[in-house]
């Protein structure tokens, strides 16, 4: 990510946005088709005739509850890593052991 803030536009939901990020060209263009994948017509979100705030809501919790899983998911991750670290050294050690009482 570049250090250097630049004015980014979009439109969403006929609505034009726009903020100062730091954020890489690529990252923008994937977090503008996540958001409207979720709040353009055809997706759930957007289904019947919700007012604009609502469908933001719901894009928002959307979003946090993959935030959520994902954070759940890595600390799993990194529980389960610990794990198999933990039990490689043991193995590591004991072999070593064994090797040093077979060669004295």
């Amino acid at each position: 990510m570049s250090d250097k803030e630049r004015l980014v536009r979009f439109d969403l939901l006929g609505q034009e946005h726009s903020f100062y990020t730091s954020a890489s060209e690529e990252e923008i263009q994937s977090i503008y088709s996540l958001v409207s994948s979720l709040v353009q017509p055809g997706s759930p979100q957007s289904s019947g005739t919700l007012p604009v705030s609502k469908i933001a809501i719901l894009a928002c919790l959307n979003i946090a509850s993959r935030y959520v899983k994902l954070e759940r998911e890595f600390g799993e991750y990194k529980l389960n890593s610990g794990k198999r670290i933990a039990k490689l050294n043991e193995d590591i050690s004991v072999k070593l052991s064994e090797e040093q009482r077979d060669s004295g």
